[in-house]
């Protein structure tokens, strides 16, 4: 068995590969903040929010993710998560496929600190809700 690499992992939010812009990509599960939770949710353990967190390069240009935030807030977008990297999902090295609502960032959006560098970049960081929980993509 192989554990996930740090340099392998692809994210592809509305059918593009968004790669080579972001430096993180995770989806987490909280308890779901609900004032009506069903007998359903409470036998399973309580309801579960997941979501698609990122920090992504701001690139202002039209078909970067940057822009894909500033344009489709609040848009549902199809999202597949490649932990392995590969290609094709297999029972061994799966995908994760779900759909998200893009949503604007708390906090920095355009600009940000100086930096004495002169390959940083300024970025963003997202939490987009899923729908629901992520679909394992074997084949």
């Amino acid at each position: 068995m192989a554990g996930i690499g740090t340099r392998l992992l692809k994210i592809t939010i509305g059918g593009t590969e968004y790669n080579a812009q972001v430096s993180t990509a995770k989806l987490t599960t909280a308890e779901s903040d609900s004032d009506f939770v069903t007998f359903a949710d409470a036998a399973a353990g309580g309801a579960r929010q997941y979501n698609l967190e990122f920090t992504a390069v701001q690139d202002l240009v039209t078909g970067t993710l940057w822009d894909q935030v500033w344009t489709n807030a609040g848009a549902t977008v199809a999202c597949i998560l490649k932990p392995y990297g590969n290609a094709t999902a297999s029972p061994t090295q799966p995908h994760y496929g779900f759909n998200a609502v893009v949503t604007e960032p708390d906090g920095d959006f355009i600009g940000g600190d100086a930096d004495k560098s002169t390959t940083a970049q300024q970025t963003i960081e997202c939490a987009w809700p899923l729908t629901a929980k992520p679909t394992k993509i074997t084949a």
